[in-house]
């Protein structure tokens, strides 16, 4: 069974993403448990066995932007985090092949982009801290009104 989105939807997306590109790198480990192997099969039915994010990642991925629109008008607290974070994210969306991407899924992307670069023990700047910090904070807000809806 996969994890389940409820407790931390942000988690839950960075995981299947962690998931489709674990798979791609080895798909022979896809055995290895029936999570694995469920995921596999969910890839290969959609057609994202080169790229691409499996559909339920995208559904999360659409719930969390469509509460993070509801939010922007119902929370200052919340509204004045993202104008913090706005500048980090649009310079994220221009050096990307996606700048028109949403904000929820550039600060998704950014967190992903540095955990990666932790598991290749690279460097990471102190300006990349305090961004990856204000994304953290955004997307831990949003997981946690989003466990409250539902």
């Amino acid at each position: 069974m996969l994890k389940s989105k409820k407790d931390n939807i942000a988690e839950y997306i960075l995981y299947l993403w962690q998931m489709e590109d674990y798979l791609r790198a080895f798909p022979q480990q896809a055995d290895a448990t029936p999570e694995l192997q469920e995921i596999k099969e969910m890839m290969h039915r959609e057609g994202l066995i080169e790229s691409g994010h499996l559909q339920l990642a995208k559904n999360a991925l659409s719930e969390l932007e469509e509460l993070h629109t509801s939010l922007l008008n119902e929370d200052a607290m919340y509204r004045a985090a993202i104008i913090r974070l706005q500048p980090s994210l649009n310079l994220l969306k221009a050096k990307t092949d996606r700048p028109t991407m949403s904000d929820i899924e550039a600060s998704l992307t950014l967190l992903y982009q540095i955990m990666l670069l932790r598991i290749q023990k690279r460097e990471i700047t102190p300006a990349t801290t305090d961004v990856q910090q204000r994304a953290t904070q955004v997307l831990t807000f949003l997981s946690r009104a989003y466990r409250d809806v539902k």
